[in-house]
């Protein structure tokens, strides 16, 4: 493992534990390697909240500073009632009943939101962010090429 990597590795320990086991809801202040795991996984959590609560969710979102915020705070707020950390059911449904107010702070973009189209332009911005990817899972072993049919 180079220094790279166990800096790498050493940032997203402490993004692990931060805010006493929490994820942080915003990205400022982390570490490079921290910063794109945060991204990351908020990446993540957008494509499954907008298909499970069809949130009408647009291309860019992550250039959107208030959207990024809407988005993290959401998945947080859902990541603890699914964890069974929370147990209140008038509180989820005060989540759902917010639907339709996170869905307002989506509004802006022009074209919706597409994971498989948008993934490389979400990278690029994050390089712009000072994010700094992850080094390559084997990076002593040739990727192949899929075979072909």
């Amino acid at each position: 493992m180079s220094l790279d990597d166990e800096e790498f590795d050493d940032n997203l320990d402490e993004l692990d534990g931060a805010n006493d086991g929490h994820w942080p809801m915003v990205w400022h202040g982390l570490p490079p390697g921290a910063r794109w795991r945060w991204f990351d996984r908020l990446w993540s959590d957008v494509c499954s909240l907008s298909a499970r609560y069809r949130l009408s969710v647009r291309s860019e979102w992550w250039a959107d500073e208030l959207q990024v915020e809407v988005l993290a705070a959401f998945a947080a707020w859902v990541r603890r009632y699914d964890s069974g950390e929370w147990d209140d059911p008038p509180g989820k449904l005060a989540l759902l009943f917010d639907l339709e107010r996170v869905a307002a702070a989506l509004r802006d973009g022009v074209d919706p939101f597409n994971a498989e189209r948008d993934r490389p332009t979400f990278e690029r911005h994050l390089l712009l962010l000072g994010c700094r990817a992850p080094p390559p899972q084997n990076p002593g072993i040739p990727r192949s090429d899929p075979p072909r049919q």
